[in-house]
């Protein structure tokens, strides 16, 4: 089989045509188990990194907003009040048990108003050119087959000068912590995914996708090279996470 008919998963290569089946089986053995396999990988800091990363968008009453593999609804929760009860916010994401959770999630919070959920794939964007002010995407695009294609779309469909966000796992920044990392990584993760969820190979599966993410210099030149100007990145926790942000040209 040759390279380009092959995709990674984890540190794993098997075809093409079958990481997306494989992934959905990922999520769909981890939905009711979402939030704590969140507070796992990042010691419960991921929520402020959404935090951070949501109060970087310039969001305005009336904006068109795309949230891009956003099923548990976590970033929509925090734009949504933003929009001052004018706009729109699009859920996209490919798996539907992750859809209905974040619906029945935000319902719960009364918040219906200006949310659409949809389902698709994140490298075939069902909406016109230039239709969104601003493309978010968290912790999903590693997730993803063809990491090019699904940024092509999300800037196709941004309007001119929209705003693009990824939030994502990254690369550690303090080499002197890198062994502590990777016993976390590596060790602990996955025993407590099998201990606590019962499932230690969708942790073993994330946390190498984790690893096999470009470094964030990588990905930001990704960026640039599909149509994003002004591309920076910040670090989190040492770069165990990043933000890239950028606005379409």
């Amino acid at each position: 089989m040759t390279r380009d008919t092959t995709t990674h998963f984890g540190f794993s290569e098997i075809p093409v045509s079958e990481k997306v089946g494989r992934v959905r089986q990922v999520f769909d053995s981890v939905v009711d188990r979402y939030d704590l396999m969140n507070d796992l990988m990042s010691l419960g800091i991921h929520r402020l990194w959404k935090r951070y990363a949501m109060r970087r968008l310039r969001i305005r009453p009336g904006y068109q907003i795309l949230d891009v593999a956003g099923g548990t609804g976590d970033l929509t929760r925090l734009m949504h009040p933003r929009l001052k009860g004018d706009g729109r916010i699009v859920v996209y994401d490919i798996n539907d048990n992750m859809l209905n959770r974040g619906r029945s999630r935000l319902t719960d919070q009364g918040i219906v108003a200006g949310v659409e959920w949809i389902q698709g794939n994140a490298e075939e964007l069902p909406f016109a050119n230039n239709a969104f002010h601003v493309a978010c995407i968290g912790f999903g695009i590693r997730n993803v087959t063809q990491i090019e294609a699904a940024i092509q779309e999300m800037v196709r469909v941004l309007k001119p000068g929209g705003e693009f966000l990824c939030l994502e796992f990254s690369r550690l920044s303090i080499s002197i912590l890198q062994p502590l990392y990777d016993a976390y990584s590596f060790k602990v993760l996955p025993e407590l995914g099998s201990r606590v969820a019962n499932d230690r190979d969708s942790y073993q599966y994330l946390v190498e996708s984790i690893r096999r993410f470009p470094d964030q210099e990588t990905f930001a030149t990704l960026l640039r090279d599909r149509g994003l100007s002004g591309v920076r990145y910040h670090n989190l926790s040492g770069g165990i996470a990043a933000v890239h942000h950028g606005w379409k040209a």
